[in-house]
Formats: structure tokens, C-alpha cells, sequence
């Protein structure tokens, strides 16, 4: 399976056999169970859609519901389709867990960051801000906006404030320090966007897993 849906569950630290520490985030990834499979003659492509996240029924649509009990699962929070691997075959009903992500050496991690609420140039874009002495009448404020040549409007994309956070952001090429199934946790080196208890969506990170596999076949 191409990934799986997790959630963050916070940073902690753990230490190796030499005593080195490393700063890791702990991913709570699954158990997510098959809800639907995309087939090539029906949908046009392969995939498996996963749910995540015990929700309670008469939270959701009729036709919601529906999907769920067709699957013979409950219902779910969140549902999010992955792409299969080579020659990997999985049943509507099947329980992908973090064992998935065995012998992977590095993972992306999309989520939500913390929404900031309303902020200003300064803590939005690390702006320098005005003279705070002197008789600075700009200390905290935008500065300049627009030319003043025709036709003299604010250009597209211009830094201003306005609401911060709570945007989509990927970190990618996590190292993979442990994996935990009796905990059904991933801990991955550094940390990750969004709050804890966020839903995050955890992907083996194709680019640098190739080029581990690479190396140890030439290793060999």
C-alpha cells in the first residue's frame, strides 16, 4: 500500500544502542480498514480506499452509511484512497496496519498546520518592521503598497496580513526510526505539520526509498 491514514499523536525522544538521542514524532497509523476498491475496468484505476477514525453513524448522510455497512465496517472519520503496490492484492474488509511501512527507510507526512488566526506582515513574513525610536510611525506595519506610476493598484501577491496556518504542508523525506505494531505508531526523525490528535496522511517517500534500495543492491 502506497500509505496510510495516521494520526499525530505528539514528540518525544528515544535513544539508540550508543546513547544518542533523536528528536522524533510519534504517528499513530491505523488500523485502516478497506472500505472500497477502484478497479481498472470500472473506475479507469487501481486503488483502495481506506477509513480512519471511529465516527458515529448518525453523524453521517444516509448514503454514507450505506457505503459503510456495503463494506461491512463502521463508520469512519476520514477516507482517503492509496495507490496499491506492484502485485499487491487486498479485500474490501481487509485492516492495513503499520506494519505496511516494515523495511521502509524514509516516509512524507501531509497535514494541517496550526491555524494562527489573524496575523500581522511581521509574524506572517518575518518582516523587519519600521524604526522603533526616532519618531518611526511604522513599526509594525506594512510599509509601501503600490507604485505610485499608473495605474497604481496593489499587484497580485503583495505580503499583507491576513489569516495564517491551517493550510495542506508535506514533510518529506522522514527518516523512519521505529515502528511500533503493538502500538500501532510510527516514529519518524523530526517533526511533522499540524496539532496534535491532527489527521495526517503518512506515504512511503519514493525518491529516497529508491535510492536506499539502489544502494544496497550495490552493496551486495
Amino acid at each position: 500500500m502506497e500509505g496510510l491514514i495516521g494520526k499525530k499523536v505528539g514528540m518525544t525522544q528515544v535513544f539508540d544502542a550508543e546513547g544518542n538521542r533523536t528528536c522524533v514524532t510519534v504517528i499513530e497509523v491505523g488500523p485502516c480498514p478497506v472500505v472500497q476498491l477502484k478497479t481498472l475496468e470500472k473506475d479507469g484505476y487501481v486503488a483502495a480506499q481506506l477509513g480512519f477514525g471511529d465516527q458515529k453513524p448518525q453523524r453521517l448522510a444516509k448514503a454514507q452509511q450505506k457505503h459503510f455497512e456495503k463494506a461491512g465496517v463502521g463508520a469512519k472519520k476520514v477516507l482517503k484512497e492509496f495507490a496499491l503496490d506492484a502485485g499487491e492484492e487486498v479485500k474490501v474488509g481487509d485492516a492495513i496496519t503499520v506494519a505496511n511501512f516494515e523495511g521502509v527507510k524514509y516516509v512524507d507526512v501531509t497535514g494541517v498546520t496550526k491555524g494562527r488566526g489573524f496575523a500581522g506582515v511581521l509574524k506572517r513574513y518575518n518582516f523587519a518592521g519600521g524604526n522603533m525610536t526616532h519618531g518611526g510611525h511604522s513599526k509594525r506595519r506594512t510599509g509601501g503598497l503600490a507604485a505610485r506610476d499608473l495605474p497604481g493598484w496593489i499587484e497580485k501577491g503583495k505580503k499583507m496580513p491576513g489569516h495564517m496556518g491551517d493550510v495542506n504542508r508535506k514533510a518529506v523525506n522522514l527518516e523512519v526510526v521505529q515502528i511500533r505494531p503493538e502500538d500501532n505508531a510510527i516514529l519518524v526523525k523530526g517533526s511533522v505539520p499540524g496539532a496534535r490528535n491532527g489527521v495526517v496522511i503518512v506515504r512511503k517517500s519514493l525518491k529516497n526509498n529508491a535510492i536506499a534500495a539502489k544502494a544496497k543492491k550495490g552493496a551486495k
